[in-house]
């Protein structure tokens, strides 16, 4: 399995204090990173402008060489690199990109998914990661949990319980968030998807079904938020620590 585009929708749905949910058309990058290098053709580069570009500086770590960032990430975590590893994200278009996740997953010498790296930024200029060490019950489903540690969305409390969850294999791919508040679930949102093979071709049909999709997610949640304002929810504000870069 080499990098392989991930075409599909993600479903959102909150449950308290009011229920709301919605669904759009979403895709990712799937980057296989023995192969980075790779993924460079006439549509795609790295560190550079293009019609899709993959950009090190929109992830965590201040080198430009992305793999030396994920060296130093594994490091910080005291996670063990392994020769198995994969990072799904959402490449730049056109110059753009907003990731609301992305995640770096770390394989055993098995092939069994033993570690998850999540990266979340949130509207304000904030990012954190959160490493989670995944267990499963069937090897088909694994999952993970983590503290909340940073303001996301208006609606909820800056801290809570993540409950996070990944199933991939040669053609499907889903990855599950929870959110709890005081062992209460509050959100669920699902991304599922099904394999594209990485090529010149996919790109282009992958640019013109989702146009300027970066751009979207944005609007998109903007609209979702005046929508629960509506329904009478009370507005939280970021602190500083919430409008920052961290590792």
């Amino acid at each position: 399995m080499k990098h392989r585009f991930l075409d599909g929708e993600i479903y959102h749905k909150r449950f308290f204090p009011k229920t709301h949910d919605f669904k759009y058309k979403f895709f990712m990058l799937d980057i296989d990173l023995n192969e980075l290098k790779n993924l460079e053709n006439s549509l795609f580069s790295i560190n550079k402008f293009n019609l899709f570009s993959f950009h090190s500086k929109d992830h965590f770590g201040n080198k430009t060489n992305f793999l030396e960032n994920v060296d130093y990430l594994l490091k910080h975590f005291n996670i063990e690199k392994s020769s198995k590893m994969r990072f799904i994200t959402l490449p730049s278009i056109l110059g753009y990109v907003f990731n609301p996740i992305s995640a770096l997953v770390v394989f055993n010498k098995d092939k069994i998914p033993t570690h998850l790296i999540a990266e979340v930024h949130n509207y304000n200029g904030g990012r954190v990661l959160y490493p989670l060490e995944l267990s499963s019950k069937d090897n088909k489903l694994f999952k993970g949990k983590t503290k909340k540690d940073m303001y996301v969305s208006p609606f909820f409390k800056r801290d809570g319980d993540y409950e996070i969850s990944i199933f991939m294999n040669e053609d499907d791919f889903r990855l599950n968030i929870k959110l709890y508040e005081n062992g209460q679930k509050m959100l669920t949102s699902t991304f599922s998807a099904k394999e594209m093979e990485y090529s010149k071709n996919s790109i282009k049909k992958l640019f013109f079904k989702h146009s300027f999709l970066t751009i979207w997610v944005v609007t998109r949640t903007l609209v979702q938020s005046f929508k629960l304002k509506l329904k009478g929810l009370s507005w939280n504000s970021p602190i500083k620590q919430d409008q920052m870069r961290r590792l």
